[in-house]
């Protein structure tokens, strides 16, 4: 059993990790040539693109409200990465809708202390200062290591001398450090603090069981393969502070002195939606649930090690991270004469997806564009070598 996931370890040397590679790539009819951007929109598989035109078609059919589908076993199977329930799940449009609504109604009072790294994702840095600006809240910046890892003996200083609420990404958007989730979320719990996981580039990337956070806040685009225009939250730590920033008609109730919320994460739900989406959005996650989230997540780490041994030193390229970080999303630096937006344009004529990371994406980390890589599951090697000779010219 490997700790923290509830799964059994496949036996070691069977090449379980390559298999799931295999498998992903397989239930994939179409897959864009040289696609090296899952963390920027992943490929959905043919099941999840049946399951939206499936439910498009019914709602053409039926009505749109009359083919309402069943959205449980969706809201089991992602909460079932985190290890939460059903009950805990809450649809939206997007990470970035999901992360405003939990944050916009949060209610802490003026002066309260919101801890964030500053590797923290551009959106949510603004939305926090907004807030702040509103509300009286103060920021504070968690200091990190060397790799922009979380120095947890920083963070455990901090939340001694008053936290009231800590935000971090998983994996933040421009730079493939994995954070330690799991020893931040036990802090936190130590002290009394909640703490919001963004789990955007880490669901169906990494493991995130073991983390214990209030909230978590994702989208469906990225690893988890489904299609655009969902995200979500999964909220195991509901308190009655924790409201959506705009009340709804189908996660609320109306009085004369003000809306209340209904019991549970509905409070957060966007009330009218691309249903069909979300539908696609749970068929990718009972796929990944049959791959073995175990084995995606070893084959992606084997990818993201192959990548940057393969990537750094190119054209006089460097990989960001460290070489042996156990995640597929890779960010590289220019050498003198060469920039991140010259080498996506030359591998866009080499028929290569990459994606270049504008310092907005982290304002207070980045000083220039990063080239982002980000192979999905079962890309060829020779993909990675045809970069390598781009990156060369």
């Amino acid at each position: 059993m490997i700790p923290g996931t509830g799964q059994v370890a496949p036996p070691a040397g069977a090449g379980w990790a390559a298999r799931a590679g295999e498998l992903w790539r397989a239930a994939r009819s179409v897959v864009p040539p040289g696609h090296l951007d899952a963390a920027g929109c992943n490929v959905p598989s043919d099941r999840v693109l049946d399951a939206v035109v499936a439910h498009l078609r019914l709602e053409r059919e039926r009505g749109g409200y009359a083919a309402v589908p069943d959205l449980t076993p969706a809201r089991s199977a992602l909460a079932g990465l985190v290890g939460g329930g059903p009950a805990d799940v809450a649809f939206l449009e997007s990470g970035t809708a999901a992360m405003a609504a939990l944050l916009g109604g949060w209610r802490l009072p003026p002066g309260s202390r919101v801890g964030h790294a500053r590797t923290e994702y551009g959106g949510t840095l603004m939305l926090l200062h907004r807030l702040a600006a509103q509300r009286g809240w103060q920021p504070v910046e968690l200091p990190v290591d060397g790799d922009t890892r979380l120095d947890l003996e920083g963070l455990r200083a901090l939340l001694a001398a008053g936290l009231d609420l800590v935000i971090v990404s998983h994996v933040a958007s421009h730079r493939g450090v994995v954070q330690p989730a799991a020893e931040i979320g036990a802090l936190c719990r130590a002290a009394g603090v909640p703490f919001v996981l963004d789990v955007c580039q880490s669901l169906g990337h990494v493991e995130v069981r073991g983390a214990g956070a209030s909230a978590y806040v994702g989208t469906s685009r990225k690893w988890l393969a489904g299609p655009r225009g969902v995200g979500f939250l999964i909220v195991p730590g509901l308190t009655p502070a924790m409201d959506a920033a705009v009340p709804t008609l189908g996660g609320h109730l109306w009085s004369p002195d003000g809306a209340g919320p209904l019991p549970g994460v509905v409070r957060f739900e966007s009330s009218e939606a691309a249903v069909a989406a979300r539908a696609g959005l749970g068929a990718a996650v009972l796929e990944h649930h049959e791959l073995g989230p175990f084995a995606v997540h070893a084959h992606l780490a084997d990818l993201g090690r192959t990548a940057r041994g393969v990537l750094d030193g190119a054209g006089g390229w460097r990989v960001v991270e460290p070489l042996d970080e156990p995640s597929a999303l890779v960010t590289l630096r220019p050498p003198p004469g060469d920039s991140a937006q010259s080498a996506a344009v030359r591998a866009a004529e080499a028929s290569l997806l990459v994606n270049v990371v504008p310092t907005a994406r982290a304002p207070l980390d980045l000083r220039e564009p990063v080239l982002r890589v980000s192979p999905p599951p079962g890309t060829p090697v020779e993909t990675l070598h045809a970069l390598a000779r781009v990156l060369a010219r």
